[in-house]
């Protein structure tokens, strides 16, 4: 940030905190930050961690986000911020996305979740202030990097269409272990929602909708064999705003061999269960654990004939590991997530936006260089 701004952070889980601290170590002049939770004593753990974590002097208040209820404290606090950056489940986004219209606030959000997105679009489409949704690390930052690629492609080999563009990310353990090959690096209800809702994807230039996890395949990056499946959301609105230019669009995520074969098994065995998002959530909570030490690989590729005829492809591959940041060690999960939701903030604030913003939207080279961007994904 190159100004003083009052940021409201809603939220305090790990995403939450690094994106607190990530603002007051890495912005030219300190924000102010409210943090607030349903539960207020997380909150207010939060808060005291990003202060002793960061290096940097400035205002960290914590507050009750009231689950249900507007009450006075959030009033004023609502009407002294500039943005509000969710960090909240997506089942909560609809809802502060309402106060951040409300009250004339800017908005941006991590979830993954198609129909909240869809409930935000409607809300904001006549709003004062911006709201950039989906901006997190899937979606959010890998859409960027790969629209780049597209327009990039498109610009060096003088086309207007390409036959793929495949975009894919794997949060991930250094090691695994049979049966289930994984551990959890974030939240277990957000892998069981991406695994069992569907995704929209392009097939043979059109927008269509096929099951998560129906196309498994191997793939190598930097030498390593990795498991990728299609799963729902992190394709972000690529497949509506390239329809009819790419041929085969899709993300996908990936996983250490042997991950989804467990995966499939233990859907097989929930049969027709009402709930079948909180089964698989529960089944896989049961045996995998949660990880702290984690890794994040992502992978992006564009293929298509150049004006000559001949098939050219393009590919980006990165390995993101934990990072120190001020006094505080972050988990690779964390800084590849809170650090597009800090640029985006910036973006907000210091350029002129309002109404939705999606990530076909947003100008990938301008926003892939931003200052919260390099100092985690490096330059491209």
């Amino acid at each position: 940030m190159k100004k003083h701004h009052t940021i409201i952070i809603a939220g305090a889980g790990g995403i939450a905190e690094a994106v607190g601290l990530l603002l007051m170590e890495w912005s030219e002049v300190t924000p102010s930050l409210f943090i607030g939770d349903r539960t207020h004593s997380k909150a207010k753990k939060v808060a005291q961690w990003i202060q002793e974590g960061t290096t940097k002097s400035g205002f960290i208040q914590d507050f009750h986000l009231a689950e249900k209820d507007l009450t006075d404290e959030m009033i004023a606090i609502l009407r002294q911020g500039d943005i509000i950056l969710d960090c909240l489940p997506g089942s909560q986004a609809p809802r502060i996305a309402q106060f951040a219209k409300d009250y004339k606030l800017h908005y941006a959000n991590l979830t993954e979740y198609v129909t909240e997105t869809a409930e935000i679009i409607a809300l904001a489409k006549d709003a004062n202030t911006g709201f950039i949704l989906q901006t997190g690390l899937a979606p959010g930052y890998i859409d960027l990097l790969a629209n780049g690629l597209f327009q990039q492609f498109c610009t060096d080999f003088e086309v207007d269409k390409v036959d793929k563009l495949e975009f894919k990310v794997g949060a991930l353990t250094n090691h695994a272990v049979a049966p289930h090959f994984y551990g959890f690096t974030w939240s277990p209800v957000g892998v069981a929602t991406e695994y069992m809702e569907d995704t929209i994807v392009l097939r043979n230039f059109i927008k269509t909708t096929l099951p998560s996890l129906s196309e498994r395949k191997n793939i190598i990056i930097d030498g390593i064999t990795y498991e990728e499946d299609l799963t729902s959301g992190g394709a972000a609105d690529l497949p509506d705003a390239l329809s009819g230019k790419v041929c085969s669009l899709d993300y996908k995520t990936l996983r250490h061999p042997g991950h989804y074969a467990w995966i499939q098994e233990q859907i097989t065995n929930l049969g027709n269960t009402a709930d079948a998002i909180k089964g698989l959530q529960e089944k896989m909570e049961a045996v995998i654990p949660h990880i702290e030490d984690d890794k994040i690989v992502l992978y992006a590729a564009v293929e298509g004939k150049d004006a000559t005829g001949i098939l050219r492809r393009r590919e980006i591959a990165k390995c993101i590991l934990p990072q120190k940041v001020g006094k505080h060690q972050l988990r690779a999960i964390q800084t590849t997530t809170a650090a597009p939701l800090a640029q985006a903030a910036q973006l907000l604030l210091e350029t002129p936006h309002s109404g939705v913003i999606l990530q076909s939207q947003i100008d990938s080279k301008s926003f892939l260089n931003g200052n919260y961007i390099l100092n985690v994904y490096g330059k491209i």
